[in-house]
């Protein structure tokens, strides 16, 4: 069975996508608010922290950030590495949905606190596009909404091709570069 690892700031059609992953038989796991809308919506789902057996951290800071997650992204299409993750108790993880936090919304607002501005540097969300971009050959990279729908489609006729990943992990890149260069810029006025 498939896993997806949902892990959003904007949830906008989060709700029909992660339905329309469960309907085709997914396993879902998802950070803490995530989560907390998808069972809201009765969307089985398992939390990071249950599936790590770690906690989140430091107010939130640190949620996904654990081998759990990173080594089922990055684990490569070979017998020797799925071994090793079942080993560990672990599995793939094939599908990640993730966007980040707002920074460019928030260093817009006035006057806005040096230490929000901080806080809304996502860490997580970033190392989990780069992975499952990295590892674009097994695993497909959903970083904004309005792919859902084509995501979905693809899934439900089968199997997303390797051009499609490609795709995907090239806008994922490219939206950590640009990220990565806003926050850049505000840091070194």
């Amino acid at each position: 069975m498939p896993t997806a690892i949902l892990s959003v700031h904007n949830k906008t059609g989060l709700v029909d996508f992660a339905k329309g992953l469960a309907a085709l038989g997914w396993t879902l796991l998802a950070s803490g608010g995530t989560a907390k809308l998808l069972r809201e919506n009765a969307i089985n789902v398992t939390e990071v922290a249950e599936y790590t057996k770690s906690p989140e951290i430091l107010g939130g800071r640190v949620k996904t950030l654990h081998p759990a997650i990173h080594g089922g992204l990055l684990a490569r299409p070979t017998q020797t590495d799925h071994d090793e993750l079942l080993n560990l108790g672990w599995d793939y993880i094939d599908l990640v949905a993730v966007n980040l936090y707002p920074f460019e919304e928030t260093i817009a607002k006035p006057n806005v606190a040096y230490q929000e501005v901080i806080e809304n540097i996502d860490i997580g969300g970033v190392t989990l596009i780069r992975a499952a971009a990295k590892n674009h050959e097994r695993v497909t990279l959903v970083c904004d909404p309005a792919d859902y729908e084509s995501i979905l489609d693809a899934l439900q006729k089968g199997e997303i091709q390797f051009t499609t990943r490609k795709r995907l992990a090239v806008k994922g890149f490219k939206a950590t570069a640009q990220y990565d260069a806003i926050i850049s810029e505000y840091l070194g006025r």
